[in-house]
């Protein structure tokens, strides 16, 4: 086992689905609990760790109430969900004694600290979670949008998209059983097969700023130290080798 992890900053990107557990919406307790114990792990590595959220799993709850609804409002809806989502990532991080900050792209200085790049910098050498709340603070744009932008703003070594399987696969493994799952991927064959890793937006950003992407299952325990050491099951995109 290498102990030396071979990143030095990374963004982990979570699904607000990701946190559900087995509950049709909401937080799972155990769930989150789960992934705040993978977070304390890498931190104890060493590396410096921020986290995107995602808020599926509260604007699923009320989906209904907005069919029909301004696509900017909606939007608005989602990120405030966001925001709910990373304060119960922080406490249950700050419960493990990981020193934590939540930054949001939609001042709301009663609850969290306004989105300001450089502090979040200073916060990751400090040794500090920071966790990016509402989006990019824009309708229009998905968080794993917003995940690519501060992992490039944040200056990371790689942004790890935690999902419900063990990497890409050319279809959902769930629902189709011989599903091909992919070791290596460029970010063209992201885009030119269609795989549903992240919207087309994020892994462009991702492309041009030359930022590696590892899609792994964020429910296996250990999962995400085990990447971080280059080890268990994981898909990575990257530019094509020379």
């Amino acid at each position: 086992m290498n102990p030396i992890p071979i990143y030095k900053r990374v963004l982990l990107k979570v699904s607000g689905e990701a946190l559900m557990g087995n509950r049709d919406y909401g937080l799972d307790t155990d769930t989150v609990n789960a992934i705040a114990s993978d977070v304390r792990d890498v931190v104890a590595m060493g590396v410096e760790v921020c986290l995107v959220i995602g808020g599926g799993n509260i604007f699923r709850g009320v989906a209904g109430a907005a069919a029909g609804m301004d696509r900017a409002q909606a939007d608005y809806m989602g990120m405030l969900a966001t925001v709910m989502n990373a304060l119960g990532m922080q406490s249950a991080l700050e419960k493990k004694n990981v020193p934590t900050r939540v930054q949001s792209a939609i001042p709301m200085e009663s609850v969290c600290e306004p989105y300001i790049r450089r502090r979040a910098m200073r916060h990751m050498e400090k040794g500090r979670v920071v966790i990016f709340a509402a989006g990019t603070g824009n309708p229009f744009f998905t968080t794993d949008t917003a995940a690519a932008l501060r992992a490039a703003e944040m200056n990371c070594d790689a942004m790890l998209k935690g999902t419900q399987v063990d990497g890409v696969y050319s279809a959902d493994p769930r629902k189709v059983s011989n599903a091909e799952r992919y070791e290596e991927l460029t970010y063209l064959d992201v885009l030119a097969r269609d795989l549903n890793v992240m919207d087309a937006s994020a892994i462009s950003l991702s492309r041009e700023n030359h930022l590696p992407i590892i899609v792994f299952n964020i429910h296996a325990p250990g999962a995400f130290a085990a990447v971080m050491r280059g080890e268990g099951r994981f898909t990575r995109i990257t530019e094509p080798q020379a």
